[in-house]
């Protein structure tokens, strides 16, 4: 797959609510980093069984269903296996019905047609506001 096609398919299982990844799109040594990841969240996650647990554990731990992925803008690099995604998630939160935005920055490389790794800067403030019960 290409960088661009393995970012199609992890915004459609967000927006399916399902786990980011499938197993068969992870290199066995990918690495996923969210480096402004929440406080007692780990920043780097190593190994394809890793990657599939912590994120299933965290699908199923955050309360919140995304709506759309929007604003997606995917530059090419000089390297054909490196792209950078620009987007913005729409969620609403299961528990309050509050719906709200945030955007991201991705950057994904691949090898050998699979996802090698994944680095995702995330606006950790609007994320934790969209967690608090209304006013």
């Amino acid at each position: 797959m290409t960088p661009t096609e393995i970012f199609d398919s992890m915004r459609t299982r967000l927006l399916a609510d399902l786990p980011t990844y499938e197993a068969d799109v992870l290199a066995d040594d990918v690495v996923v980093e969210t480096p402004f990841a929440a406080p007692g969240q780990p920043t780097r996650t190593v190994g394809k069984q890793q990657v599939l647990d912590r994120t299933r554990a965290g699908r199923a731990a955050f309360p919140v269903r995304f709506d759309d992925c929007r604003n997606v803008v995917v530059h090419q690099t000089a390297d054909p296996d490196v792209i950078v995604v620009e987007y913005e998630l729409v969620g609403t939160h299961t528990s309050t019905g509050v719906t709200t935005s945030a955007p991201f920055i991705g950057v994904l490389r691949t090898r050998d047609g699979k996802l090698a790794h994944w680095r995702e800067y995330q606006h950790t403030l609007a994320i934790a506001q969209a967690m608090l019960p209304p006013r």
